[in-house]
């Protein structure tokens, strides 16, 4: 157990220690510095208490804060929690060695829907650098939007397929910017909670689902999410799920 508890315990210190960067706020520097060393004391309880004061608060976490969280909660075998924290972390710094911890994690706990492959790696990837690739796609825009100006300026037209192209580029663009999207997910947050087949407490019970398990969030109606459930369209109540960035 001991020697169990040292290799979990190596593993979040060096990913955040890898990880790490300053948090922007002075007074959350203060507030980490605090948590940091009651976590360095092994005070977990302490520590995570101001963590998740500053998470919640400020909505402001450094990566390795992120680890430490996720460490904790394994500890105290919140595993729902440390898997939703890992997962705070992999979303802003994607790395392949978390992406491996939280299915290994779910696979000890037969949590359902946490099979990764390369495309949630390269989804992740695309959700860090969304801003990045919609800011050059509208620089290239502008650029091209300034060239068709200018010829037209001096009675030159660009020839038609260019300005066809030109077109479909500015129709990319809005929808890269209104409807590319690759879902939204949850976890269950609660044990006992039923799966129903319509957005009513009245519907068809299909199941009863234990916390833990990842689920699509396909959209939303009322105090319900809409999901799949072994196959078939389901509907979950919002309060016990936990929605992931």
């Amino acid at each position: 157990m001991t020697n169990k508890k040292n290799k979990l315990y190596l593993f979040f210190l060096i990913s955040f220690l890898f990880f790490y960067q300053p948090c922007n706020s002075q007074d959350n520097n203060l507030l980490l510095t605090k948590a940091d060393s009651l976590f360095n004391l092994r005070k977990y309880s302490e520590s995570f208490h101001i963590y998740d004061s500053i998470l919640k608060k400020d909505q402001s976490y450094t990566p390795q804060m992120l680890l430490k969280m996720a460490f904790i909660q394994e500890l105290e075998k919140n595993y729902t929690s440390s898997i939703y924290y890992l997962h705070l972390y992999y979303n802003k710094t994607p790395n392949r060695s978390v992406l491996k911890k939280m299915e290994d994690l779910a696979q000890r706990q037969h949590y359902m829907g946490y099979v990764y492959s390369d495309l949630d790696f390269f989804q992740t990837q695309f959700n860090k650098h969304y801003l990045n690739i919609l800011q050059a796609l509208l620089m290239g825009a502008v650029g091209i939007g300034t060239i068709l100006f200018i010829t037209y300026r001096k009675k030159r037209l660009l020839p038609i397929p260019i300005r066809v192209l030109f077109l479909f580029y500015l129709l990319f663009i809005a929808y890269y910017i209104n409807f590319l999207r690759f879902g939204r997910k949850g976890i269950i947050q609660e044990n006992n909670v039923a799966i129903m087949s319509a957005p009513s407490a009245a519907s068809t019970w299909l199941a009863t689902a234990t916390e833990g398990h990842k689920i699509d969030l396909k959209g939303e109606q009322d105090i319900w999410y809409e999901t799949e459930w072994m196959g078939k369209k389901a509907y979950i109540r919002k309060k016990n799920v936990l929605e992931l960035p």
